[in-house]
């Protein structure tokens, strides 16, 4: 994969992912954004927002790759990602197939 460098914080990784997460089905719904706005500061969510409205899907697997090969992950931290991203994926109440697919992608490089 193509090295694009970020210096992103855990925190600040982790809203990136929720983000997307909240994209994975072309729709953003307000619960969904609701949902990451109460887990991080204001200037954060809207720096993350900012960023990842620029990136494509590729871009944002590379960002995500790169970042959590550079930070170090312990897996009670790991298992609280992927629960929280779970989360964001029901946080309207359904599970679409395009979401199902971007939490395997994940799974794959994350975890």
């Amino acid at each position: 994969m193509k090295e694009i460098a970020t210096h992103w914080s855990k925190a600040e990784l982790k809203v990136y992912i929720l983000l997307l997460c909240a994209k994975a089905d072309s729709i953003e719904d307000p619960e969904e954004l609701n949902l990451i706005r109460s887990r991080t500061a204001p200037e954060n969510f809207d720096r993350l927002y900012n960023e990842i409205s620029l990136d494509d899907e590729d871009k944002s697997f590379t960002k995500i790759q790169n970042t959590i090969s550079r930070l170090e992950y312990s897996q009670m931290e790991l298992a609280e990602l992927k629960k929280e991203t779970r989360e964001v994926f029901s946080a309207d109440g359904k599970f679409h197939i395009r979401e199902r697919n971007l939490s395997r992608i994940l799974d794959n490089i994350i975890y």
